[in-house]
C-alpha cells in the first residue's frame, strides 16, 4: 500500500472508531430489522425488493426525485420513499410518480399499526415517527410489487433507518457540507463516513465531485467493501439520441449536478438488471459488475428529466397580487444557490422575502447570502399556514407558538443589527398573515415577487395556502 493509501486507510480508522463510539448504544438497525419482522417482513423478504438508496447533504431529494422519474419513464414500476413532506405526511411515500392516496395511506397505516400493537412486548416497544415511516414504506412497496424503490436517506445514512438494507445494487451521495453536525460529527470527514455507510459490498456507487477531505473517506469506504465509486460527468457532456436536449425545470449548476448523479444511478439499475436476467437465463452466476457511465442519453430520459416534479424547490406560482418563488434552502450552500436563482428569476425591484428556520440551524449563515438582495421587505413568519391549528396540521403541531415566534424575533434582531439591513422587517404568526399584508400593502413598486425560503415546513404552509389542489393534482 502506497504513502497515499496509508494516510487514508489511517484517516477512516480514526474515524471509524470515533463514530462507532458515539453509535455504540445507537440501536436503530436492530430495531428496524424488530420492527419489520413483527409486520411480516423478514430480512430475506426485504432482500426482495430492488433499491437505489441515495444519501447527501445537498440535492439528494431531487435527486432521488429525477431518478425515480428517468426509472418510471423507462417503463419500470416505482416506489419512492421521501422526506421531509410539504403539506400532508402521505407524501413522502409515492408509486409510479404519485403520492398514494388518502385511503392507501389509511389502509397501510392501520395494517401496520395494529401489526406493531398484536406483537408488542412491553411499553414503549413501539417505533417512533420516522421508523414507522419507513416500517410502512417497506411494506407497501412489497406489496405493491414494485420494480425498484428510490430511497432517501433521513439522516446521515450508516444508522440511519433506512439503512437496514442488506442488497442495494447502486447507491448514490449528493454534495456534502455541515449539517446535522450535533448527530453526524463536526468535520467533513465524519459526516462522508456517516454517508458512506449506506455502501453495500457489490453494489455500485455514485458521486459528485467533493471536497478533498469527503472524497477520501468515501475512497476508502468504497475500496474497503470492494464497490466501485464514480464520480459523475458534468452535465455538459452528455448528448442525446434526438436532436432535442433535455429540458430541466431550472438551469442551475447545482440542479445540473443532481441531474447527472440521476441520469447515471438511474441507467446503472437498469443495466444491473439486464444483467442479472440476462445472466440468470444462461445459468450464470453474476459477481461484481464493474461501473460504466452512460453518455448517451434516449429519449426515456430526457422524458424523465424534464417531466420531473419536485414541489417547494425552484418553483414559481404566479398570484394575481404577487410572483412566488418557493425554495427550502436549510443549508449555507443550498441558500447560496437559491439566492442566485431568484436573483436571475426576476427583474422586479419590489422585492420580499418570508423566512423561517428550524431551531438547530445557524440563522445568520442562512440569512447572509439574502443581505445581497435588497429586498424592500422582510416577513420573519412561523412555519405554519394559519394561527390556528388542528389535528389535520401536520407541521409543528406539537410546538409550542410562543418559542415559534421567539425564533423569529431573535431572526429579526439578526437582519437588523448583524446583518445591518434597511429592509423594513414585520414578525408574523403564521403564513396567511403575511400574505394578507402583502396583499394589502402593495405599493407604486409594482406586483412583488416574493421568496420564501428556509425551513421545507415554511414552504409546506405557504404551498397550502398557495396552490389548494396540491393535494389533489400531485398527491392524487
Amino acid at each position: 500500500m502506497n504513502s497515499i493509501g496509508l494516510c487514508r486507510s489511517y484517516l477512516l480508522n480514526r474515524i471509524t472508531v470515533r463514530m462507532c463510539s458515539y453509535y455504540e448504544k445507537c440501536t436503530n438497525l436492530e430495531d428496524m430489522e424488530n420492527y419489520l419482522s413483527r409486520t411480516g417482513v423478514t430480512m430475506s423478504k426485504l432482500d426482495e425488493l430492488s433499491v437505489v438508496h441515495v444519501a447527501g447533504t445537498k440535492g439528494k431529494g431531487s435527486t432521488s426525485a429525477m431518478c425515480e422519474s428517468i426509472l418510471r419513464h423507462h417503463g419500470f414500476r416505482t416506489g419512492f420513499y421521501s422526506s421531509p413532506h410539504l403539506v400532508a405526511v402521505r407524501e413522502r411515500v409515492r408509486l409510479d410518480g404519485r403520492v398514494i392516496s388518502e385511503d392507501m395511506f389509511a389502509k397501510y397505516f392501520h395494517d401496520v399499526h395494529q401489526r406493531l400493537e398484536d406483537t408488542q412486548k412491553f411499553e414503549g416497544d413501539m417505533p417512533k415517527y420516522f421508523a414507522f415511516l419507513t416500517v410502512m414504506a417497506y411494506n407497501i412497496f412489497l406489496k405493491e410489487k414494485v420494480d425498484v424503490a428510490i430511497v432517501e436517506v433521513g439522516i446521515g445514512g450508516l444508522v440511519d433507518y433506512t439503512n437496514i438494507l442488506r442488497k442495494v445494487p447502486v447507491v448514490g451521495i449528493t454534495a456534502l457540507g455541515l449539517d446535522h453536525t450535533s448527530i453526524l460529527g463536526n468535520t467533513l470527514q465524519e459526516i462522508a463516513a456517516s454517508k458512506a455507510g449506506i455502501m453495500k459490498r457489490g453494489c455500485e456507487a455514485y458521486t459528485v465531485q467533493q471536497p478533498n477531505e469527503a472524497m477520501d473517506v468515501l475512497i476508502q469506504y468504497a475500496d474497503s467493501l470492494k464497490c466501485p465509486l464514480t464520480v459523475v460527468p458534468d452535465y455538459d457532456l452528455y448528448s442525446f439520441e434526438t436532436s432535442q436536449k433535455a429540458r430541466l425545470p431550472v438551469e442551475l449548476t447545482a440542479y445540473r449536478t443532481n441531474a447527472s448523479l440521476a441520469i447515471q444511478l438511474a441507467h446503472a439499475w437498469m443495466r444491473k438488471k439486464h444483467e442479472n436476467k440476462k445472466n440468470s437465463m444462461n445459468g450464470v452466476h453474476n459477481g461484481l459488475i464493474t461501473s460504466k457511465m452512460v453518455v448517451e442519453l434516449p429519449p426515456s430520459t430526457c422524458q424523465g428529466l424534464g417531466k420531473c416534479q419536485w414541489p417547494g424547490r425552484y418553483q414559481v406560482i404566479n398570484a394575481d397580487y404577487a410572483k412566488f418563488y418557493l425554495d427550502g434552502a436549510h443549508t449555507k450552500e443550498s441558500m447560496e444557490i437559491c439566492a442566485q436563482w431568484f436573483s436571475d428569476n426576476n427583474r422586479s425591484p419590489n422585492r420580499i422575502l418570508l423566512f423561517s428556520a428550524t431551531g438547530d440551524r445557524n440563522a445568520e449563515v442562512l440569512l447572509q447570502p439574502l443581505k445581497c438582495l435588497n429586498f424592500t421587505k422582510v416577513y420573519f413568519v412561523t412555519p405554519t399556514a394559519y394561527k390556528e391549528t388542528n389535528q389535520n396540521n401536520d407541521n409543528y403541531s406539537l410546538v409550542e407558538q410562543e418559542e415559534l415566534i421567539s425564533r423569529c424575533k431573535a431572526y429579526k434582531q439578526i437582519w437588523n443589527k448583524t446583518l445591518r439591513s434597511t429592509s423594513e422587517v414585520a414578525v408574523m404568526e403564521c403564513v396567511s398573515s403575511a400574505l394578507v399584508n402583502i396583499k394589502q400593502t402593495q405599493g407604486a413598486l409594482g406586483t412583488p415577487s416574493v421568496l420564501i425560503t428556509g425551513s421545507l415546513h415554511l414552504v409546506g404552509a405557504a404551498l397550502s395556502i398557495l396552490d389548494p389542489c396540491l393535494n389533489k393534482s400531485y398527491c392524487s
